[in-house]
């Protein structure tokens, strides 16, 4: 199976499956004489990690990550970092039922058809486990992007609730089971979601990930677009259907003048955007405003109530999938797209400084005769 690997100067593959004895990545172009150990990577992994709340998966695995290779003596040698997690609580029994049934919304039958062999067993390399891995790379992510960027997530919507933007708390998201910034939201959707798991059924969910602090001039205007990279690697997540940048969807029913993020000087020779509709990237560059990127997530297909389907010898069933399973599987989605979003601007400022040199100064002109950031603010 080909397509394992993301990036490009920094580039992730990953290997494994979620019944399997292990997963694991391998995480080549990080410079050299990084400060890394496994504590860097660590809290990353527990606040994706299964079993934490009623809201999750049952399924206890402690996620503890193990460096193989290309860290000696707590520094990155620039050498390919292998990184594995060894998978303890697999029941594999509870997927016996369903070996030679479809699932509905899941990808069985699409593997089927491509590989013409599957593992059933949660669902194998399809299985959501395999963005353990993800989480880990973006650690070493952050690492290279350096404490001047911030990259955080939140759920926003869950089902058909959104949250109200008026109590929206970043502070707030560390709080409750939802990483959600509005508290009020968060009982409601534990009410919720508590009756939706009896229904034996489940929702979806929209996350938003903002990343604070990244400098201008990441990406590039026709085939490395900074937002379509994005774009690419959220929908990558499994069970995400659909993504937006900035205003997204909703810039279609703004009039120009208003959709446009006009602009002033400020004393300090600096640009000020006076708005951000744009999510932080103007034709496919970043402009050092905030990146704001947000994701649907399907609801989770792995349900107790019984849906139509097929076997594999072409007989019409009903379906019933058992075990353990998110009943919102964008909870865990959160740290997931944080992850994604850090390993694409790192590659994306690796790219930028082997072409250009590093980042501009956050918001300043180039100095030129008609264009000076000493001029006055109007």
């Amino acid at each position: 199976m080909s397509h394992n690997s993301f990036g490009h100067l920094f580039r992730v593959t990953t290997w494994g499956e979620s019944h399997g004895p292990a997963i694991g990545c391998v995480v080549d172009g990080v410079p050299p004489r990084i400060a890394l150990s496994e504590a860097d990577i660590q809290p990353f992994l527990d606040r994706r990690r299964p079993g934490q709340s009623r809201f999750t998966t049952q399924r206890r695995e402690p996620d503890t990550i193990k460096i193989l290779s290309g860290v000696f003596e707590g520094m990155t040698t620039g050498t390919p970092i292998a990184l594995t997690i060894e998978n303890v609580d697999q029941r594999s029994k509870d997927y016996a039922n369903i070996a030679d049934q479809f699932r509905p919304g899941h990808a069985d039958i699409a593997y089927l058809w491509k590989y013409g062999i599957r593992d059933p067993r949660g669902g194998g390399r399809s299985s959501a486990r395999e963005t353990a891995m993800r989480v880990a790379a973006g650690a070493i992510a952050r690492k290279i992007l350096g404490d001047g960027v911030t990259i955080r997530g939140a759920l926003v919507q869950m089902g058909p609730h959104p949250i109200d933007r008026a109590r929206f708390d970043w502070a707030e998201v560390e709080r409750n089971d939802f990483f959600c910034p509005d508290p009020v939201a968060a009982a409601h959707w534990a009410d919720e979601l508590d009756k939706v798991r009896r229904d034996g059924s489940s929702l979806g969910a929209v996350v938003e990930i903002e990343a604070v602090g990244a400098p201008p001039g990441l990406g590039a205007p026709v085939y490395a677009k900074l937002d379509a990279d994005l774009a690419g690697a959220m929908m990558g997540i499994n069970a995400v259907k659909g993504v937006e940048i900035g205003d997204g969807f909703a810039a279609a029913s703004l009039r120009g003048e208003q959709n446009a993020d006009e602009m002033r000087m400020n004393q300090d020779g600096t640009v000020r955007f006076l708005a951000n509709h744009a999510g932080g990237v103007l034709g496919g560059i970043s402009t050092g405003q905030p990146i704001v990127v947000r994701f649907a997530v399907k609801p989770t297909s792995s349900i107790l109530t019984e849906v139509a389907s097929v076997d594999a010898v072409g007989a019409e069933i009903m379906v019933q999938t058992k075990g353990r399973h998110d009943p919102c599987v964008g909870i865990r989605a959160v740290p997931v797209g944080e992850a994604m979003m850090a390993c694409v601007l790192a590659d994306h400022l690796l790219r930028h400084r082997a072409q250009c040199g590093d980042p501009a100064p956050s918001g300043r002109l180039p100095v030129t005769p008609n264009c000076s950031p000493e001029r006055p603010a109007p």
